[in-house]
């Protein structure tokens, strides 16, 4: 059965409710704030890293509380090192978990990837190979976010360099059965996908047609960069830090035309051009959103109006 993910915050008289079903949004940068309270109708909804306001107070927060009375918030981890060998950081989940309770976003969101290793801390989202001990150690983590924040997490689909020979499962298999064990949802993320189906040649278009579509809640967009690996072969490399290509545009919207209008975000994380430049990648997204919408409504008009 289709699960919904995407669900209206529960007002606890800090913040207003929204429903941003069928929305585009952007990746939030402080540098940004007064372009988007100047015009906060033109986006669908905002997305911040979680790691970014694990501290208590300060300015961060005050701008961060400014937008979430405005628009609704999308929270998204990069540091929980879900896939990694050791337990998580119960420090790190409490506020990641207090940051859900603070700001009340209507999607929470981490990676299926490893960043941690003893104390060390890489600044990199890393692959993990695809076995039955690797998903028992990655299922137990996401149990234990899920408990923290009482309430589903969405897993992202990671962009890879590397294939492990190790794996004993297909990636989109893999998340499959990772949903069925624990109730999570899907973060699409498109140019993740075709990031890595060009580094490792296969087809974006057939993994898609594999990827269990029904447990996505929400998608994301991105540049990236193109570059050669030492034998010459094309190595792409999901930089955040230019617009989304247009072979992932071509992807999306097939996305979108098999399941419908999902929250989507552009993320841009480095290079960050002005707010005008991140709010026209949105709007285009939220184009073919709407005109998913405007089909929908068609074919219901035409069924009962046959």
């Amino acid at each position: 059965m289709k699960r919904d993910f995407t669900r209206t915050t529960v007002s606890n008289g800090r913040f207003p409710a929204f429903d941003p079903v069928g929305r585009a949004g952007a990746s939030f940068k402080p540098q940004h704030i007064e372009a988007i309270a100047g015009q906060s109708a033109s986006i669908g909804f905002l997305e911040v890293h979680a790691e970014n306001y694990m501290g208590a107070g300060g300015a961060p927060h005050a701008a961060l509380a400014r937008m979430r009375d405005i628009l609704p918030l999308s929270l998204h981890g990069v540091c929980m090192s879900i896939g990694g060998l050791a337990p998580l950081d119960r420090e790190h989940l409490a506020r990641f978990a207090g940051l859900v309770e603070r700001y009340e976003p209507f999607l929470v969101s981490e990676h299926l990837a490893w960043s941690t290793h003893d104390d060390v801390f890489y600044n990199d989202l890393l692959p993990l190979p695809y076995t039955d001990v690797t998903l028992k150690r990655v299922c137990e983590h996401i149990d234990q976010v899920q408990e923290a924040i009482r309430r589903p997490m969405l897993l992202e689909n990671p962009s890879t360099y590397v294939i492990f020979p190790e794996s004993t499962w297909k990636e989109t298999d893999f998340l499959r059965e990772i949903v069925s064990r624990t109730g999570c949802g899907l973060l699409l993320d498109v140019n993740n996908v075709f990031v890595s189906a060009t580094n490792h040649g296969f087809s974006a278009t057939g993994y898609l047609a594999d990827f269990p579509l029904e447990h996505i809640g929400e998608i994301h967009l991105a540049g990236h960069d193109e570059q050669e690996d030492d034998e010459g072969a094309p190595l792409l490399i999901d930089s955040h830090d230019r617009p989304v290509a247009d072979p992932v545009w071509t992807l999306y919207e097939e996305v979108i035309a098999r399941c419908g209008p999902i929250n989507t975000l552009v993320e841009w994380d480095a290079d960050v051009p002005d707010w005008p430049v991140l709010q026209s990648e949105a709007a285009a997204a939220q184009r073919i959103l709407d005109r998913s919408l405007s089909s929908a409504a068609s074919e219901r008009s035409h069924a009962l109006h046959g």
